[in-house]
């Protein structure tokens, strides 16, 4: 059993699978199905066990998250009984970073977000994390959070702008509006958007292209890519240079070209 199987293997609200679908591909996912899969306490303690778990585990190289089928949803928003039990003082305290939106930003593998259902509020946040968004037609998205007189507090106001430009970012925001998956991609919530029956195809098409690369030249673009919101141009470029001359280092880089003159498939070491 891999490392990633047998940390979630007493867990009730997460569980996962490696290679159930694409060799050293993980699916993650989330299961309460009764509460369409919101992010209570447990959900978040045992998701973050879990990309703990994929962290240390080598025979990992992508993460697909997702939300069980049952529950008919990526993950609906957070648990609006868990927050109406909370004070301001008890919120600062829930809130304290790293939160499980942190933990998957910065997973340092891939992950691909299968939005199978609604992704709404914290879901919608959830989402937002990981780094490529793919949508079933049947999913809706949105940030209903003013509905209930708070605001998005899972990123969702320095995310989503990043994402589909401030304006759109207030329009979903301030009016609590959700959205079809078509739409979403439209504004550029969401990267893909396909037919219920072709999504597992596309999601894991995907997340192969991804497996094959070498672990090490994956985990350096992803840290690349990222730094383009966090910094200026300039700043960036001499970043992403620095970061290219780190992978000259590595023995991956001498593979991948010595494959690519010999005309074979790489062979990588992750180092």
């Amino acid at each position: 059993m891999a490392d990633v199987e047998d940390a979630a293997a007493d867990f009730e609200t997460v569980s996962a699978t490696v290679g159930a679908h694409v060799d050293r591909v993980a699916t993650v996912t989330l299961s309460r199905p009764d509460a369409r899969n919101a992010l209570n306490t447990q959900l978040r303690e045992e998701l973050e066990a879990v990309l703990s778990a994929v962290e240390d585990d080598d025979s990992v190289k992508v993460v697909v998250l997702t939300g069980d089928e049952e529950g008919g949803a990526f993950v609906a928003g957070a648990d609006v009984t868990e927050l109406r039990e909370r004070d301001s003082i008890e919120q600062r305290e829930q809130g304290r970073r790293p939160r499980i939106y942190e933990h998957v930003a910065n997973l340092s593998k891939p992950i691909i977000a299968r939005l199978n259902g609604h992704t709404l509020g914290g879901g919608c946040e959830l989402a937002q994390a990981c780094d490529v968004r793919i949508a079933a037609e049947s999913a809706k998205l949105g940030q209903p959070e003013i509905n209930l007189g708070i605001i998005p507090g899972g990123g969702g106001t320095q995310r989503l702008p990043r994402l589909v430009g401030e304006g759109q970012a207030m329009r979903l925001i301030l009016s609590g509006e959700l959205i079809d998956a078509e739409e979403a991609a439209d504004i550029g919530l969401v990267d893909e958007v396909h037919p219920d029956d072709d999504l597992d195809e596309q999601v894991y098409d995907l997340a192969e292209s991804m497996a094959e690369k070498s672990p090490v030249a994956l985990e350096i673009a992803k840290t690349a890519v990222q730094a383009s919101s966090k910094m200026d141009l300039d700043d960036g470029i001499e970043y992403e240079a620095e970061l290219f001359a780190q992978l000259f280092a590595t023995e991956d880089k001498n593979e991948g070209i010595d494959a690519f003159f010999e005309d074979r498939d790489p062979e990588w070491k992750g180092k």
